[in-house]
This record gives structure tokens, C-alpha cells and sequence, in this order.
């Protein structure tokens, strides 16, 4: 059950309601606005949300803890809030800013209302302080999180896109690896080279390392689970690329690829592709 004073807030804050809102769109509309990362329809349909969910919530609320279960809705429309702008490109500082530059408004109703009783407005306005700061550094915490999942996702398409898989032959395909292969690239490689044999049909893959610029173990060990992956499919695999200094440093390290084919460059794999196709290219014959 409401306290007196949360009583008297919510009766206080929900008279003014119009009010509140004019304030504080006068006071940080302009700031919101200042990046143009949103529309100014959009931006006034946050704060009258908004206001309208913590002004709705108030009465019910027995609690000036932001975390009690009174609060979800608040919380919810945060959530949602805080998501979306992290999508948008806003900061964590400018979404915390929404919530805590509702302080200014409330703060001038509230002394209005307590002006009679300067310790009811100083228990009262201490306590939505602390309600507010709770909500917005909540908008902070689902903000980091929504970035981070942005950028996991973004890596991940990143990762699929610097490993394409192309057919370069009927039943010959091609992976050209550039950069580092680590064991999250290493699933991806592994995933969109499996998914295109079962596509085609493929019975030969050429893995190209050119852009590959170092090999240590770790490399080689990713190296050969994705052509044993590959066999399992049915799929024969060549690794092309194999530099001089490439192929010194796999001697000094002992990796064992002798049962893998191996050429220096993409077009001598190409060619013994070929080869085990029992397929042959000629060259035109110049003309007279």
C-alpha cells in the first residue's frame, strides 16, 4: 500500500501532467534533437510515453525501489528504449540523459506543491532522485548490452562474409582464406564450406592461405579438422598458398600434411582439380 507522501506525489505529479511534459520537451527537446539521429515526432512520443508509464505506475507502486516488480512497466519501455537507441547510434551518457533530465521538471512542480513543508519536499525529492538515478542507470545497463550484441552480431557477418565459398569449377570450390584463422573464424569457415558441398554436390575444394599472413600450429590444427570435415562430407580438399616461409615454418612445427595435397599457388590447385575431374582446358589456337 502507498506511503502518504507517494500518495501525495503521485496526486501532485498526475495534476500536472501536462505541465510536466511541456517542460520538459521546452527544456531538452533542443538536446535530444542536437545529433539529428531521430525524428522530432519520434523523440516527443518517448517523453509522452514515458512520463505517461512512470505517472501510471506511481499510484500502484508501493516502492520507491526502481527493481521491485511494481516497476516493470517503467523498466519494460526502458528496455525497449534503450535497445533502440543503441541501434540508432546514441551514446549510453545521451539514453541516461532522457531519464535524469526529468529531474528539473519534477523537481519545480514538487516545490511548488511542498512549499509549505521544505522537510516533506526534501524527503519526497530525495527519494524520486533515487528512483530516477535507478532508471537511468538501468538504461545504461540494457544499452551496453544491446551495443555488445550488436557488435557479436556484426562480427559474426563480418566473419561470413571475409570466408566466401565460390564455385569455381562443376564440382570444384574455392575458399580464400585472408587474415587471421582463429576458432571462431574456423566454425564459420567450416560451416559455409560443409553447407556449399551439400548445395553443389562438390567432390573437390580448393582452401587458399595467400592472404593467410602466418601459420603456427593452432593455424594448421584448424587447417586439417576442416578438410577432415570436408571428407566426411565427401569432399576431397587442396590447400593452395603454401609459401616458402609457410611451408618452412609447418616442417619446424611438425604438422603432418601428408595426406593433404598441397600447392603454392590457387591456379596449380585449380589445375589438379581439374586433373581428378578428368577435365582439361585448351587454349585457343591463334588465329592464321
Amino acid at each position: 500500500m502507498n506511503t502518504p507522501e507517494q500518495a501525495r506525489l503521485a496526486d501532485v505529479l498526475g495534476q500536472h501532467r501536462d505541465t510536466l511534459l511541456a517542460e520538459w520537451l521546452r527544456l531538452h527537446l533542443p538536446v535530444a534533437l542536437r545529433r539529428g539521429l531521430a525524428m522530432e515526432g519520434e523523440i516527443r512520443e518517448q517523453f509522452s510515453a514515458f512520463l505517461n508509464i512512470f505517472l501510471d505506475t506511481l499510484p500502484e507502486a508501493n516502492t520507491f525501489d526502481w527493481s521491485h516488480p511494481e516497476w516493470e512497466p517503467v523498466r519494460d519501455f526502458l528496455a525497449e528504449m534503450s535497445a533502440h537507441r543503441a541501434r540508432q547510434g546514441y551514446t549510453p551518457i545521451e539514453t541516461a540523459t532522457f531519464v535524469f533530465s526529468l529531474k528539473e521538471p519534477l523537481y519545480a512542480r514538487l516545490r511548488e506543491a511542498f512549499s509549505h513543508s521544505p522537510a516533506e519536499f526534501a524527503e519526497v525529492s530525495w527519494k524520486v532522485s533515487l528512483l530516477l538515478d535507478g532508471f537511468g542507470l538501468y538504461t545504461t545497463e540494457v544499452f551496453q548490452k544491446s551495443r555488445d550484441a550488436i557488435i557479436a552480431r556484426q562480427q559474426e557477418e563480418l566473419l561470413e562474409l571475409s570466408t566466401p565459398v565460390v564455385q569455381l569449377w562443376e564440382g570444384v570450390l574455392a575458399l580464400p582464406l585472408i587474415g587471421t584463422l582463429d576458432s571462431a573464424r574456423t566454425q564459420v569457415v567450416m560451416e559455409s564450406l560443409l553447407q556449399k558441398i551439400v548445395d553443389t554436390g562438390a567432390g573437390l575444394a580448393v582452401i587458399d592461405i595467400t592472404g593467410v599472413p602466418t601459420v603456427d600450429t593452432l593455424v594448421a590444427q584448424h587447417l586439417l579438422k576442416t578438410v577432415a570435415a570436408a571428407r566426411l562430407m565427401g569432399a576431397d580438399c587442396i590447400i593452395s598458398g603454401i609459401r616458402p616461409q609457410i611451408a618452412q615454418t609447418i616442417v619446424h612445427l611438425g604438422v603432418d600434411l601428408t595426406n593433404v595435397t598441397t600447392k603454392s599457388t590457387l591456379a596449380d590447385a585449380f589445375v589438379i582439380a581439374l586433373q581428378r575431374l578428368g577435365a582439361t582446358i585448351t587454349m585457343p589456337k591463334a588465329a592464321a
